[in-house]
Formats: C-alpha cells, sequence, structure tokens
C-alpha cells in the first residue's frame, strides 16, 4: 500500500553550498547528484535522500567528537608541555 503525500518535501538545503572532501554539501550534506537532480526525485527518493543527509551528519558528529576525545587525552597524559 502506497503511502498519500499531502505537502511537498522541502529542499533540505540550509545555504551553505560547499562541498567538502567527500563531496559532500557541508550544509546539507547532499551529494551532487542528489543536490543537482532534487527536483525530478519522486516524494519517496527525497526522503531516502533526506535519511541519507541525517546518517553523514552523524558520522561526521560522531567523527569530531572522537577527535576531541582523542585530543583531551593527549593534554591529560601527564607529560608537560614544552612550550
Amino acid at each position: 500500500m502506497e503511502q498519500l503525500d499531502f505537502f511537498t518535501i522541502p529542499s533540505p538545503c540550509v545555504g551553505i553550498c560547499q562541498a567538502n572532501n567527500r563531496g559532500y554539501c557541508k550544509g546539507c550534506f547532499r551529494s551532487r547528484d542528489e543536490r543537482f537532480h532534487w527536483q525530478q526525485f519522486t516524494n519517496e527518493q527525497k526522503r531516502n535522500v533526506v535519511r541519507l543527509c541525517h546518517q553523514r551528519y552523524l558520522r561526521i558528529l560522531r567523527a569530531k567528537n572522537q577527535l576531541l576525545h582523542e585530543s583531551d587525552k593527549r593534554e591529560d597524559s601527564g607529560q608537560q608541555e614544552l612550550f
């Protein structure tokens, strides 16, 4: 059974249109193809893109948190800084 769509799914664009080192937009986390073809996608495809963007965002957030924890561990190593 197909779900009825009463509203269009808005673009996840937040106006920060720069690509990161993996080719995803730094603002909405869409790929180049996902950005260019957004208007031609069905609502189901748009929902899938939004889901993928959320997963990409969480993956980047986890990586940033891991880097912060690693830097905290280095600072707490007990060895004094020379400079």
